[in-house]
């Protein structure tokens, strides 16, 4: 899942999208409209949080893009606001879900999770295929009944490859779904990734490498 964070407090931008790439999000963070509407016509992201009080272009204008763009991505309006006219009026404009400051960090992470189950592609809670089970509320995995610890990174490739039925996904699929708009994309950071998933998921192996086009699980 890939998340945009549009908040102008800086430091708060940075402590949402930190505590959300350890729930295995991949996250991008800009802190005025005019960069968030940069960001949402070249990337493809599931969920918006979305201050309200942006500077340069304001944040009901930047919703009301999204929701006349026609796209899959949800819509989490953040401000400072807390009156019942203002909820109100959020929700008008289009946003999915309003959440007040100062929220709980958790309650932000369920709220993110929520709104990223109802997605168009976000799929079931848990996807099985190959003797894998993975749990995405719980963030857990299974290889024929027994644990599998995985890292935010190697979890998150993991649910991609299994998204895919058994078709394949390439490297560079994976770096625009997985990791956010700072990875280098001549890095080797996937294959690194692969490898490591592979050892931890265990023999026989299941993840495939189909040279020079991507990676699957048949």
């Amino acid at each position: 899942m890939r998340i945009l964070v549009v908040e102008d407090e800086r430091m708060l931008a940075d402590a949402v999208a930190e505590g959300l790439r350890e729930e295995a999000f991949a996250v991008d963070v800009v802190h005025d409209g005019d960069a968030a509407l940069e960001r949402l016509a070249v990337n493809d992201y599931d969920v918006l949080v979305l201050d309200r009080d942006l500077p340069v272009v304001h944040g009901d204008e930047v919703c009301r893009a999204v929701v006349e763009s026609g796209g899959r991505i949800r819509v989490l309006m953040v401000t400072a606001a807390s009156d019942v006219p203002s909820r109100i009026e959020g929700l008008a404009i289009g946003a999915d879900d309003y959440l007040t400051k100062p929220f709980a960090f958790e309650e932000l992470v369920a709220r993110v999770h929520a709104l990223a189950r109802r997605s168009t592609l976000a799929g079931p809670p848990t996807l099985v295929r190959a003797g894998i089970r993975l749990e995405t509320a719980h963030r857990e995995v299974y290889r024929d009944g027994r644990y599998v610890p995985l890292a935010r990174k190697e979890f998150a490739v993991l649910l991609e490859l299994l998204r895919a039925n058994g078709a394949v996904v390439t490297a560079e699929e994976l770096l625009e779904r997985a990791w956010d708009e700072n990875i280098d994309p001549f890095t080797n950071t996937v294959r690194v990734t692969v490898m490591k998933l592979r050892k931890k998921l265990g023999t026989p192996p299941v993840v495939e490498t189909m040279p020079g086009v991507g990676y699957r699980i048949p």
